[in-house]
């Protein structure tokens, strides 16, 4: 049996959810969540299009840590094994640093793998329509 993703979802209109799935594929258009409320109360599952969203956080745990100040650039970062340096800009003025695997433009988004292995995200897919810039660096 397939162990539940730990999700936070970022929607177009500003809201945020915390929750598992056991079927987000980014090869589909929809996949089904499972809101958390609290440690102990599970929703039932809602389907949710990618259109409604803006990015798809994989995370360790829930709660994070806000005080972190992860790594913003490339210096000492060692070659990946999840592809090639990545800087991509967002339509809400966020910007992010870490790896792409096999981008193609013509997906309705793509996965980046955080440069810092300490935070709290293990990885990210971010729509394409969320994304404003994207540079592959040296």
């Amino acid at each position: 049996m397939a162990l539940d993703q730990k999700l936070v979802i970022h929607f177009r209109d500003g809201m945020v959810m915390k929750g598992t799935s056991l079927n987000f594929s980014p090869n589909r258009d929809t996949f089904h969540f499972t809101v958390i409320a609290s440690p102990t109360s599970h929703h039932e599952p809602v389907e949710v299009k990618f259109s409604q969203l803006k990015a798809v956080f994989f995370v360790k745990d829930f709660t994070g840590n806000k005080e972190y100040q992860g790594v913003k650039d490339f210096s000492n970062t060692p070659k990946s094994p999840h592809g090639r340096k990545a800087i991509v800009r967002c339509k809400d003025g966020e910007t992010l640093y870490g790896f792409i695997q096999g981008y193609a433009s013509d997906r309705p988004g793509f996965f980046i793998f955080p440069v810092d292995p300490q935070e709290n995200n293990v990885k990210i897919f971010i729509l394409q329509s969320f994304v404003s810039g994207l540079d592959f660096p040296e």
